[in-house]
């Protein structure tokens, strides 16, 4: 992969350089630019498929803000979803399909020998692809007008910051301040500044430390599967993608606020949230607000009555599922989370009728950590087919649950794990109590850069020797 922290922070700080120094629309066009060769950079071809498809939304967006022909707007609405997500299919899941079939086949007896083609998956595609649909059903319905800038437009799907792995960015928060002025603010700057420290602590020294453990106990490296071997991989795991993608969040948004532009979160402590839908609405907020807003609420909802809105449920996950990734794990992954959002809905309504029956009083403190850890462990057995390489691998693992064995070794990696895990959710807690974007945000200057010299210390001494590339980046 092109992509290398300090080749990005480089190249980051030669932007913002030269940005500051020019007007609004030759800040666009220098960013539009900068953007097109941090993507193209490993592969040109992979730029030409976005160039493309940003190029062909833009002008049915326009051809749909221009006519009120609602049967002619519907047909260019349903135009630009096809060739959007069949650009997506083929890229992201010709191969599975393939693959798929290939063992169907096998299956039933069928020798299939022949070479198929494989396509290597262009870098962000699920990202800037659920941008341009938003874009679209926005336009459509109204909330926002097209873009008469194809710059505009363009630097609204392809700047930098949220390129290859979001946050995504609506078309409604994003576009306005591309095509609106913006001012350097040095307040600004610095809490861009601190929201990078922040996410390369969180990447560099939680999440590739945590990696090492993961990686070895989902390799074998560390024993058969036992309850050792499969507590060590999911805890670690657990902390490692939270981390990764959140310390990627964090960078990104913190890149943004360097060129004046504001991304929504991404993650709000999701590891203290109290329920599976607590949970959603913390985690990866920018998809779970998508699939929201353009999937689950147009398939109807929760309005629709009886089964229907947990079919909405099971659907809108088992897509969010294999959004992830072309492989069964994922589906697997979604529709587990699809099914127990489903029960828990189900309980919460029975709940609330015997709650209001009998004035049950309300759960206390140790009743919030019951469920945080009952609800922490729950979301851990789900990321076992999240990482695993297959669904029989999964069950490989899950096997172990019945399996008792200790080593001397499980004690050492216990220890390192509580070291690089027990840390970010100190942070977590402080930031869930403060509401603050990172640590002592409104504190004194002098002590926020002392913060900010003590996380580049941790940074500098405790970052894993082995480097990992950001997990989403595969999406």
């Amino acid at each position: 992969m092109w992509f290398d922290t300090p080749a990005y922070i480089l190249f980051l700080i030669l932007v913002v350089a030269i940005y500051w120094r020019l007007g609004r629309r030759r800040q666009n066009m220098f960013l539009l630019a900068a953007s097109y060769l941090f993507y193209g950079w490993w592969d040109y071809r992979f730029l030409l498929l976005m160039i493309g498809s940003t190029t062909i939304d833009f002008f049915i967006a326009r051809a749909i803000g221009r006519t009120t022909n609602q049967p002619v707007r519907r047909s260019l609405l349903i135009a630009s979803l096809i060739i959007n997500f069949a650009i997506l299919g083929v890229f992201k899941y010709f191969n599975f399909f393939v693959d798929s079939s290939t063992h169907v086949f096998s299956a039933l007896g069928l020798n299939v020998s022949k070479h198929f083609l494989r396509i290597i998956l262009p870098p962000g595609i699920s990202f800037y692809t659920f941008q341009e649909v938003a874009y679209i059903v926005d336009v459509y319905k109204g909330k926002i007008r097209a873009s008469e800038s194809f710059i505009d437009y363009a630097l609204f799907i392809s700047l930098f910051p949220h390129l290859i792995a979001g946050p995504i960015q609506r078309p409604s928060h994003l576009l306005p301040q591309v095509q609106n002025d913006r001012t350097f603010e040095e307040q600004k700057v610095f809490d861009g500044i601190m929201l990078i420290l922040l996410g390369l602590f969180r990447k560099c020294v939680i999440a590739d430390n945590c990696a090492l453990l993961a990686n070895g106990a989902f390799s074998g490296n560390l024993g058969a599967p036992n309850l050792s071997v499969l507590a060590i991989g999911t805890y670690a795991f657990a902390w490692q993608i939270y981390g990764d993608f959140s310390g990627y969040s964090d960078i990104a948004r913190g890149s943004a606020q360097l060129l004046g532009f504001h991304f929504m979160v991404n993650f709000r402590q999701p590891y203290l949230a109290t329920s599976l839908q607590d949970f959603w609405r913390r985690w990866h907020i920018s998809l779970s607000t998508w699939l929201r807003d353009y999937l689950y609420i147009p398939l109807g909802g929760s309005s629709e009555p009886g089964y229907k809105t947990y079919r909405n449920l099971l659907l809108t996950m088992l897509l969010g599922g294999l959004w992830h990734g072309a492989n069964w794990t994922f589906v697997v992954w979604g529709g587990l989370h699809g099914v127990a959002l489903s029960i828990e809905r189900y309980a919460r309504s029975l709940w609330n009728g015997i709650e209001s029956l009998t004035k049950l009083p309300g759960v206390g403190v140790s009743g919030v950590w019951v469920k945080r850890v009952l609800l922490f462990h729950l979301v851990c057995l789900s990321w076992i087919f999240f990482r695993a390489d297959s669904v029989s691998a999964a069950a490989d693992l899950l096997r172990g649950l019945g399996q008792v064995h200790w080593q001397p070794e499980y004690l050492v990696a216990f220890k390192l794990l509580a070291l690089f895990s027990i840390p970010l959710f100190i942070v977590d807690l402080c930031l869930e109590n403060s509401g603050e974007e990172y640590l002592l945000q409104q504190s004194a200057p002098m002590t926020r850069v002392a913060v900010a010299l003590s996380m580049l210390t941790l940074i500098t001494f405790f970052s894993a020797n082995q480097a990992n590339a950001f997990i989403y980046f595969q999406f």
